[in-house]
């Protein structure tokens, strides 16, 4: 009789996200892989998952993924450090480990290329150099990574990361690359362009079903409705309306370029306060309007907003979603006064160094 052998458990992952988008990211990480979260923290979510694909690297919302080679909470900020680091690196199977690695990352042409990578966010005794020499020394010391790769100070095939912020340390292999908080697409850049990750939760806050149609109204380099295009191929949903415009023709050129090669996406120049639609026409609208510090005049953001959102009433159906990002929550909010809205999550974010919040309101049916 031949025996049937129990494939062993994966090990954990883990995916960096940006600070206050945690719950987003491990949202999607459960619905969309299957995932089963572990720990949510600053920057961080730990899952398991029940096999390894591909598709663990379509993750939007995400950074970066990686599979957890160690962790641990219990950093003193002490010189000691160093040594643990250097034990720690050294016990995880990495032999195994890489070879997860290689399922999802099939090896390159030519001789395989490595980095070594460290973080350190926090006040320590020990600099970050000494912190990646540390870890490097106890991962070689196990022989897991051939003397004949070649070592290389950037875009490394294999990437193994350790990131230590205050506390706690996590060190893994780096699955995902630049392309996943980057994006291909976006080949124009402007300033003060929304970051791929920000726009991808925005969408995914929105919910648009198939037969909705999204509009960004303010749409810059079409950052967001490019993230509603990619997501509803990779949820191969049917055909949802994207229709963007900008006042500015500049970031409107960009949007052209960036949005070309996703999928049909209509683009047009307009002034946010006076859209060219009929009353009740949009099921979702995701926006990103002007922060203060854009704009010449930032007393000019209230008057801005109240028109804006007079605007988004009139052309939104009953039922509507409305999803937000802005740096003046409290001029929003005086806004949206005048409108028969109700907020329903609201989210702190970082964004370009300043503070702003992502919110999400719905219209009355």
């Amino acid at each position: 009789m031949k025996s049937s052998r129990v494939p062993a458990e994966l090990p954990a992952f883990y995916a960096n996200a940006l600070p206050g988008l945690e719950s987003i990211a491990a949202d999607e990480i459960q619905r969309d892989l299957g995932g089963e979260i572990k720990r949510t923290e600053r920057g961080l979510i730990v899952f398991k998952l029940e096999h390894l694909d591909e598709s663990i690297l379509n993750l939007r919302t995400t950074e970066d993924v990686f599979i957890l080679a160690w962790g641990t909470d219990a950093l003193t900020h002490r010189a000691i450090d160093l040594k643990s680091i250097t034990h720690w690196s050294r016990k995880p199977d990495w032999k195994r480990l890489l070879s997860l690695h290689h399922s999802v990352q099939p090896k390159t042409k030519g001789k395989p290329s490595y980095r070594f990578v460290c973080q350190m966010q926090g006040t320590h005794v020990y600099q970050r150099k000494q912190a990646l020499k540390a870890m490097a020394e106890g991962i070689r010391e196990t022989d897991a990574i051939p003397a004949s790769w070649k070592m290389v100070e950037e875009n490394g095939w294999l990437e193994i990361w350790l990131s230590i912020h205050k506390e706690r340390a996590v060190c893994g292999i780096r699955l995902s690359d630049r392309t996943m908080r980057h994006r291909t697409y976006k080949t124009e850049h402007m300033p003060a362009s929304l970051r791929p990750t920000v726009a991808a939760a925005m969408v995914r806050l929105a919910g648009a079903a198939p037969g909705m149609t999204v509009l960004d109204p303010m749409c810059g380099a079409g950052t967001i409705l490019a993230e509603q295009i990619e997501l509803s191929k990779l949820r191969r949903a049917g055909r949802i309306e994207t229709w963007g415009g900008d006042l500015d023709m500049n970031m409107l050129r960009a949007a052209v370029t960036n949005l070309k090669k996703l999928g049909p996406c209509l683009l047009a120049r307009w002034d946010a306060t006076k859209l060219p639609f009929g009353a009740s026409s949009v099921e979702r609208i995701i926006c990103n309007p002007p922060f203060g510090k854009q704009i010449s005049d930032p007393e000019s953001i209230k008057p801005l907003y109240r028109y804006f959102i007079k605007e988004c009433n009139r052309v939104l159906k009953p039922g509507g979603r409305v999803v937000l990002l802005v740096s003046d929550q409290p001029a929003l909010r005086e806004a949206i006064e005048h409108t028969s809205w109700s907020a329903t999550r609201q989210y702190s974010v970082e964004i370009l160094g300043q503070g702003a919040t992502i919110s999400v309101w719905q219209k009355p049916a």
